[in-house]
């Protein structure tokens, strides 16, 4: 990694960083190309550097409509944990789990992951028979899980309302110590100049507008800078999957929502963990800048829209203050909104498509940050050798026709459990 002296800092302070080098190259488009990836957020740009880190396959480009971390990637809550209750789904982000561990080590770039604990709260007895179903599921794979008692959630937690009279009595917890959160946007820049450095291509503003056909094969795309000819064209366009596979006339079983978050102003730290609850959707965290990010619903209506509506974001805080009294002294600062591809059963299709030569990776709903460097390995695998990754053969674009969904949604009370 490139370091700098406090000379050098100084220096880019007063001219705009002008004698800084790019972080990646900015090239023209080629005419051709092995692989051709459709999306520049995290989980295209991951992907494009395990294609040429595992498989050699180093002719590869990116095409992002806008600039690099300007889509999803930069609008969530980042938050990464594999504690899901079905088998392929926390088999699948355990393995992300454990790649986020060496992640900045292996970028050469702070991707400012911190392992500060999940922790999800119980309300009632039901709630904790779920917690600790979803335990055991866990710890049967080998993944860490613990159920704790309100003493144990009142140690990680102090500021957590834990009195009789609250309004949502906490029984306990499920926390994983190995999960936490990293920094969004240095997540795709780490990975785009990791890519960058192992000769990938990284081209933005290139909208893809068309598909290239020849004997009912994908050859290639048309762009907003020209024709693009592929071996293997990978559609990796977070919440606008559908609107990308249109152009090749299919149709696929996703609705594009938007999601809200908000972040209030800096405080001293006051909330050491990331704090969930099995009833109430509605999760919480202090960003390394002292904001506390909070996140609730989907707007619950289809929408391209990057902006979202009061109401979601009144339901969070409110959910947010009764689980933490002292947040309501806090303002709020600021509010965004992302794009996610609602998949039917709430779980990612990564998947070849009925068109040779094209490829899906899509339908993440709200989970898609924390499955960054597991979806690059997985659809990575899938573009370089036309056969799904043991870890993501069930999540196939055809289980939806076959009736072989995978509903996390349908082992707990509430929406997160996706």
């Amino acid at each position: 990694m490139t370091s700098y002296s406090a000379l050098q800092l100084l220096r880019g302070a007063f001219n705009g960083q002008s004698h800084w080098t790019r972080a990646w190259r900015d090239p023209e488009p080629k005419a051709h190309y092995d692989v051709i990836i459709i999306g520049g957020g995290g989980h295209g740009l991951a992907t494009a550097y395990y294609l040429a880190k595992h498989h050699g396959i180093r002719n590869i480009a990116v095409l992002e409509k806008n600039y690099i971390g300007g889509g999803n990637t930069g609008r969530n809550t980042t938050i990464v944990r594999s504690n899901y209750r079905q088998p392929e789904l926390h088999n699948l982000f355990e393995m992300g789990l454990k790649l986020w561990h060496g992640l900045s080590d292996d970028l050469n770039y702070n991707v400012m992951f911190s392992p500060r604990t999940v922790m999800v709260l119980g309300h009632s007895d039901s709630d904790m028979r779920a917690l600790a179903e979803r335990g055991d599921a866990l710890r049967c794979d080998g993944i860490d899980a613990e159920v704790i008692g309100v003493d144990g959630v009142h140690k990680l937690e102090p500021l957590v309302d834990l009195s009789p009279r609250a309004r949502f009595p906490v029984q306990g917890a499920m926390i994983q110590r190995r999960a936490g959160t990293a920094r969004h946007d240095a997540v795709a820049w780490g990975y785009a100049r990791a890519a960058d450095r192992l000769g990938v291509d990284i081209i933005q503003k290139c909208e893809v507008t068309g598909f290239v056909m020849a004997g009912g094969k994908v050859t290639g795309v048309e762009t907003t800078r020209g024709t693009i000819a592929g071996d293997r064209v990978g559609i990796c366009v977070a919440g606008h999957s559908g609107q990308v596979a249109g152009l090749a006339g299919l149709k696929l079983p996703i609705e594009s929502q938007t999601l809200q978050a908000f972040v209030t102003e800096g405080v001293k730290p006051m909330i050491h963990r990331v704090v969930q609850s099995q009833t109430l959707h509605c999760y919480i965290s202090q960003s390394d800048k002292g904001g506390i990010v909070l996140g609730g619903d989907p707007d619950r209506f289809p929408s391209y829209a990057q902006r979202g509506l009061t109401p979601p974001l009144a339901k969070a805080a409110a959910e947010a203050i009764a689980l933490v009294p002292a947040l309501s002294r806090l303002r709020m600062v600021r509010c965004w909104a992302g794009v996610t591809d609602m998949s039917f059963d709430g779980s990612p299709i990564i998947s070849e498509l009925p068109i040779d030569g094209l490829y899906l990776n899509g339908g993440w709903c709200y989970g898609g940050f924390k499955a960054t460097p597991a979806s690059g390995v997985a659809y990575a695998h899938l573009l370089a050798t036309g056969v799904r990754h043991p870890l993501a053969a069930s999540f196939g674009f055809e289980r939806f026709a076959m009736g072989a969904t995978i509903d996390e949604a349908g082992v707990g009370p509430w929406p997160e459990a996706r």
